[in-house]
């Protein structure tokens, strides 16, 4: 169950402080495009700023994680005054290592959140931590974009044939 969800929400909001505790998380890694705001925006949701407001205060260490360039990363993560790693090559786990030794954690205790299975789903599965996968925020998707979300439905419908729900 490398890229099957273990859990998918509909949106970052969902994923609340109360649940957090339940599964002993006190840490976690965000994604950027399409996961906390559109590709390639650097504008953010009321919601969102309010959910990462309601973390904060839950004590919840947040980092963000991302494949993209430093100079895209840079000024978003600046402007949420959040610690950040660009070029992180999910699915490989150099960026998500570089997370947990800065939060000081273990990996039971960080997730990663994110909107691509591919990626971020399989960069959790091989760093041994949990993923919380998102539905993509934004518009219209780049091509290639499109193509994995295309490739990611096998697993979608595995992880609803077993039960799971769109939390």
């Amino acid at each position: 169950m490398l890229i099957t969800p273990e859990y998918l929400f509909a949106s970052v909001s969902g994923i609340t402080p109360a649940f957090l505790k339940a599964k002993g998380i006190v840490a976690l890694v965000l994604d950027v495009d399409d996961t906390l705001t559109a590709h390639g925006s650097q504008e953010l949701a009321a919601e969102v700023k309010d959910w990462l407001e309601q973390l904060r205060a839950a004590g919840v260490q947040l980092m963000i994680v991302s494949n993209n360039t430093k100079a895209r990363v840079s000024p978003f993560a600046a402007r949420l005054g959040l610690p950040f790693v660009s070029m992180a090559c999910k699915p490989l786990t150099f960026g998500l290592a570089a997370a947990r030794r800065r939060f000081g954690v273990p990996r039971h205790a960080m997730a990663i959140v994110g909107d691509q299975l591919f990626t971020d789903r399989l960069a959790a599965s091989l760093y041994g931590v949990r993923a919380l996968i998102v539905t993509p925020r934004g518009g219209a998707a780049r091509r290639d974009i499109r193509l994995k979300r295309k490739l990611e439905q096998p697993f979608l419908r595995r992880y609803y044939r077993k039960g799971g729900k769109l939390l």
